[in-house]
Parts: structure tokens; sequence; C-alpha cells
């Protein structure tokens, strides 16, 4: 069964760009998500690239997720048919000690938050981390992708900007 383990962070500063190895712009959009399921069915676009993915709605480090490659035609017309608001970013890469930083700068509704992601092959794997890595908000709902075309950054309150 796959399962992904990730761990989520805000990034503080901008000393990261520099190490960035590739750029892509993404947007997706949710077919079906939570409260009323216990998964999210997202697509997304990338480049010329698309996937579906259902991912289980549980916060935390692991989580099963299935992703599949479709067509990039199928995918812009289910964005624009059959989703809502969308959730649009420019995913950066950047390698730290052998892992891969998927760092998430969010644009529109959202922009201001800057997330970066890391993929682990077991939920306390070591890693390095960078200065500019900041507060883990891993298990935070507020910062996952499936709750940002709801409840976007620029609507949060001070005390929800506001580090814990």
């Amino acid at each position: 069964m796959p399962v992904e383990i990730e761990r989520k962070f805000l990034v503080t500063g901008d000393a990261w760009r520099r190490d960035v190895s590739r750029s892509v712009r993404m947007a997706q959009g949710y077919l079906a998500g939570p409260p009323a399921s216990r998964c999210s069915v997202r697509i997304r676009v990338a480049g010329d690239e698309a996937w579906l993915t259902v991912k289980a709605a549980t916060p935390g480090v692991e989580r099963d997720e299935y992703e599949y490659a479709v067509p990039a035609a199928d995918a812009e017309r289910m964005l624009a048919t059959l989703c809502g608001a969308r959730v649009q970013k420019i995913r950066h890469h950047v390698g730290v000690g052998g892992h891969l930083f998927e760092i998430d700068e969010f644009l529109g509704e959202n922009a201001g938050l800057v997330v970066a992601e890391i993929e682990l092959s077991h939920a306390d794997e070591p890693f390095e981390r960078p200065a500019w890595l900041g507060r883990e908000v891993t298990p935070e709902a507020r910062y996952y992708n499936v709750n940002l075309p709801d409840h976007p950054y620029s609507r949060w309150s001070e005390a929800e900007r506001a580090p814990d």
C-alpha cells in the first residue's frame, strides 16, 4: 500500500533561493475532500504533466496516498469544470544533505505562505535542518493544501499566522 511519509515546515527568509535546482508552477483543485469523506481527491497540473491523487484526510506524518498520471488536457478540463477554488503555487526543489525539500511558494489568496515539505523513508528518519527551515507544521490542518482553497492564508487572523 502506498504511504506518504512527509513532514511540513514553515520557511524563514530567502536564503533557500540560492540553492533551488528546479522550479515549476502548479495549479491544483479538489474534486472531493473532507469533511464529507475520509480522503481528498486532487487534480494537479505542473507544467505539461498532471496527476490525480487520492490522499487520506488524516493529519500527521504518515498518510495513505495513491497518485496516477493523467493527460494534461484532461486535468485542465477537470480543473476548469469540476473544481471550485484552486491552489496556485510555485514549487521549488532544494537539495540538502541527501534529501529533497519541496518548497511551495503560494500565489493568489495564499500569497505570503511559504512551506517546505520533505518526504522520508520512515517517520523518524534523521535529516539535515538548514537555517531557513522554520517551525514544523505537519500536524496543523490549516497548512494542508486541501484546506487552503476554502480558508486561504490572506484571510487568516493574526493569531492563526502567529507561530504557536
